[in-house]
This record gives C-alpha cells, sequence and structure tokens, in this order.
C-alpha cells in the first residue's frame, strides 16, 4: 500500500489533457494538497474471474446506499431513543421512523438477491459497529417484523450476521469494492465504525482476488437471464 497526496478534482486520476496545470519555467505554482490511499493493482487468475468480481462489485453496488440510509437511520434512532426519558414518546419516533424505512426500502429491498441481502445486512454491522440483530433488540414488535420479514425471512438469512474483512474473503471483496468506489466518487464514502486496517489486510493479501465462491451463483444467474430471454 502507497501514500500519496494529490488534490482530486474529477473521479479518476488525470484522464484528459485539460486535467494538466502547464507551468512556464520561472513560474510559481502552488497547490493545496490532501492525503489518499492509492490501492495495489488487483491480482486475478484468469479473465472469467476478472467478470465474477465485476457481477460482485454490481451485487455491492446496489446493497450500499440502502445500507448507508438504514445506518443512518438506526443510530440516530438510537441516540434519540436515549435522550427521551418517555416511554410514549419514544414508542412515536419509533414508529415514524419505521414507517419511513418500509415506505422507502420494503418493496426495493425485497427485490435484491440472497446475495445483495447478505451484503446489506453485513454492510449494517460494518457503518453503525452492530449487528442488525443488536440494532434492533431493544424496539418494538413492529420494526423487528420489518427486518425479519424483509431480510432475514426473505433471503433465508441471519440478522446476526457480521462484517470481518480481516477473515472472510466475501467481507475483504465487498471492502475492497467499496475503498476503490470511494476513490473515484463512485459511491459516498461512509467510515466504517469497526476496527480493522484495509491498507494492511489487502498488503498481506498481495492484492489476491478470490471469486472462486460465487462461480456458481454467477452461473445460476446466468442460466435465469437465458430462460426469461427466451419466454
Amino acid at each position: 500500500m502507497l501514500s500519496f497526496s494529490q488534490k482530486r478534482e474529477t473521479s479518476s486520476l488525470l484522464d484528459n489533457i485539460d486535467e494538466y496545470v502547464l507551468v512556464k519555467p520561472g513560474d510559481t505554482l502552488t497547490v493545496n494538497l490532501n492525503e489518499f490511499s492509492l490501492l495495489p493493482k488487483h491480482k486475478f487468475n484468469s479473465r472469467n474471474d476478472i467478470r465474477y468480481y465485476l457481477w460482485f462489485r454490481r451485487k455491492v453496488f446496489k446493497a450500499y446506499p440502502f445500507a448507508q440510509i438504514a445506518s443512518q437511520k438506526l443510530e440516530s434512532l438510537n441516540a434519540r431513543l436515549e435522550e427521551m426519558p418517555s416511554k410514549r414518546k419514544r414508542k412515536k419516533h419509533v414508529k415514524l421512523v419505521q414507517k419511513y424505512v418500509e415506505g422507502e426500502f420494503s418493496d426495493r429491498i425485497k427485490k435484491m438477491t440472497t446475495t445483495e441481502g447478505r451484503i446489506l445486512i453485513k454492510l449494517i454491522h460494518r457503518q453503525t459497529g452492530k449487528t442488525v440483530f443488536n440494532n434492533i433488540k431493544f424496539l418494538r414488535s413492529g420494526w423487528k417484523a420489518f427486518w425479519y420479514n424483509t431480510t432475514a425471512n426473505v433471503f433465508k438469512l441471519s440478522l446476526k450476521t457480521e462484517y470481518h474483512p480481516e477473515l472472510e474473503n466475501e467481507d475483504f471483496l465487498i471492502e475492497d469494492v467499496l475503498q476503490r468506489a470511494f476513490q473515484t466518487d463512485k459511491l459516498k464514502a461512509q467510515e466504517s465504525k469497526l476496527n480493522f486496517d484495509f491498507a494492511k489486510i489487502i498488503v498481506q493479501r498481495k492484492a489476491k482476488v478470490n471469486v472462486e465462491q460465487y462461480k456458481l451463483m454467477f452461473a445460476k444467474n446466468k442460466k435465469k437471464r437465458t430462460r426469461k430471454k427466451k419466454k
């Protein structure tokens, strides 16, 4: 992992001539510098592995906006509840937030694939420091029912699922996608509340990308798309 300092005005580094600054001899140029990390180039085993990685990246891109807003709402909700001494006020506030989230996300979350649903649950842990289960543990039953009905029951997933990019290959791939997307402004950065150093993790892995577990899923999805086209 290398660290550089440079002001980034666009989503890529000097993609065209307009982004260069020409300085004549004798001129003085002052540039304000912001530090950012440059991630090493991926190491894939084959072209097919690249395809699987790009497929997985689309899954992360789809789940991330939901996780971002859901985590913000959960954090805000828990903080507000701690400030409210009245049970009646707490109940009312929870109901308002629940109504907003259900109306905003319920139908769209149900349309997610199992992979996208699992990524969503993991990202909420990443961005709040708590699993979905612990986030909703002390909230009213209606709120719990929403999460179980739209995630756990739909995707057959555990709301206790945690996020460990230093240990789990899938979590490493998620974090890799996020960090690269943050650097190119393709996704709005939201720092993790968990204690891990991705710079060290990717160096330890030597930037190798392992997508073996997704090849079967990719093949199944391809067959489904082919069947739909034939219909």
